[in-house]
């Protein structure tokens, strides 16, 4: 049974609510952050009408700083922007979601200026952001306002986004826009693409960088981010929309052979039941997925649209032929899942005989591992254990964790590895790694009756000792 001295619910409550009050001011006292979750505590308590001016307030106040903030003070910032943040989700969304959604737009609208003062390295503010982000959309769909003046509001933000503080905003307001706000906000987008900023070059030009084509100057980079950040809200407004064909045309024909574009495309097309131009789509960036760089959503989505247009042998083709190159399991699964009963044994045991030949040992491995094959995994590392690389620590180390209990030979040789090339390296760093990996080699010894032609765990620490001995970090002497 707990003391009624523990510190909890119960025993607290027991002081009565006077005490507590008294305490709580005590405490608080000096204390500024506490102060004002009391302050908002307190204006709560009318359904949270009262709580309204109080944020208000607040954020007005911290918009108002100019101080610069650094890392140690950041998470107290940090702590108040999310207290004001819970505070108006908690109290004042369920019953005023109009202002709800006014104050969250507001701690948004903070974001620049706090960036532009504060040492973020830490992610603390931006967290915060992302947060009332996701609330915004939430309280949105509750706030009812009318669509255009929705649209005018998610056109500010889009417009302001330069600290992507407003990503994702136009899918995360589309239920809320509607149809007819969404149409609103995609003409005020097309109209700001056909009437740029600025029309006219300035007399003096800033240069802000170089490149392999000379010098970048600050109006010609600007126009060019202005028109990703206009593309990107006609795209996002066009998926918002299922508009299929407001998408592609954002991109020009030369685009549209580049093969993740492609990809893109052809993947919406297929959700609107567009097969066969799916096909045409990634057809037409079919030479470039050939040429230098990965393009794994091109691949993917041919092989939905062979199946969609009922290739199914062409398709089943590729799996395999990616299975081959890239070792990847999630193209065997899916090879094999469409294969007969039977079938389906065979092709896995000669996937699996392929893989063991790979000539990329680690590739092969990990795939052993996940497929899971550890048998055929402890054998690899026994049948190559020349190539082991202690280097490849990302793997290895779950590698030998795996393979402790089925295999505590293979597993040794894979710790051995990682010992032999932190020490043979210097890696001094590692070394504490590399004692547990040599502890967990003296329990894996007790259970290997035949180390073959490796030395067993008393002469291979006798020859750490012999070429490492005065390495005291590993030693811990």
């Amino acid at each position: 049974m707990a003391s009624d001295k523990t510190l909890n619910t119960k025993n607290l409550a027991a002081l009565g609510a006077d005490r507590l009050a008294e305490l709580l001011l005590e405490l608080t006292s000096g204390d500024a952050a506490a102060k004002r979750r009391l302050r908002l505590e307190l204006a709560s308590r009318d359904g949270g009408a009262s709580v309204v001016p109080e944020i208000r307030k607040r954020l007005a106040t911290i918009g108002k700083s100019r101080s610069f903030v650094d890392w140690q003070k950041i998470r107290a910032l940090a702590a108040d922007l999310d207290m004001q943040r819970s505070a108006i989700v908690t109290y004042v969304a369920p019953t005023q979601p109009g202002d709800a959604l006014d104050l969250l737009w507001r701690l948004l609208d903070l974001a620049p200026s706090l960036y532009e003062r504060c040492d973020d390295s830490n992610g603390a503010i931006s967290g915060v952001i992302a947060e009332a982000l996701k609330d915004l959309g939430a309280v949105a769909t509750r706030a009812k306002l009318d669509e255009a003046a929705l649209a005018e509001r998610v056109f500010a933000g889009v417009s302001a986004n330069d600290y992507g503080q407003f990503d994702g905003l136009i899918g995360l307001m589309a239920a809320a826009l509607g149809p007819g706000g969404l149409a609103t906000l995609k003409k005020k987008f097309e109209d700001r693409a056909t009437t740029p900023r600025a029309s006219e070059k300035p007399l003096e030009r800033r240069v802000v960088g170089i490149s392999t084509r000379g010098p970048i100057f600050e109006d010609d980079f600007e126009a060019r981010y202005e028109g990703r950040r206009l593309r990107s809200a006609l795209t996002e407004i066009a998926d918002a929309l299922g508009d299929v064909d407001g998408y592609i045309v954002q991109f020009s024909a030369s685009e549209q052979t580049n093969p993740s574009i492609a990809a893109d495309i052809a993947e919406r097309l297929l959700g609107a039941h567009r097969p066969a131009e799916a096909l045409a789509a990634l057809d037409r960036a079919e030479a470039n997925s050939h040429n230098a760089g990965h393009w794994p959503d091109w691949q993917r989505v041919h092989i939905d649209v062979l199946d969609a247009l009922g290739r199914t042998a062409q398709a089943q083709s590729e799996r395999w032929a990616i299975f081959e190159r890239s070792l990847n399991a999630e193209y065997l699964r899916a090879h094999l899942k469409r294969l007969p009963d039977f079938d389906d044994e065979e092709a896995e045991t000669r996937a699996l005989a392929y893989v063991r030949q790979s000539d990329d040992f680690y590739r092969a491995l990990g795939f052993l591992l996940d497929w899971p094959a550890h048998g055929l995994a402890a054998e690899l590392v026994l049948s190559r254990h020349a190539e082991l690389d202690g280097d490849h620590y990302w793997l290895l180390t779950p590698a030998a964790e795996a393979l402790e209990g089925s295999a505590p030979l293979a597993a040794t040789l894979l710790l051995r590895s990682m010992i032999d090339h932190a020490l043979d390296r210097a890696k001094y760093k590692r070394y504490g790694h590399a004692a547990r990996h040599l502890q967990t080699c003296g329990y894996l010894a007790k259970r290997i009756e035949d180390f073959g032609r490796h030395p067993d765990h008393d002469a291979y620490v006798a020859g750490l000792r012999a070429r490492h001995g005065r390495k005291t970090g590993f030693w811990g002497e």
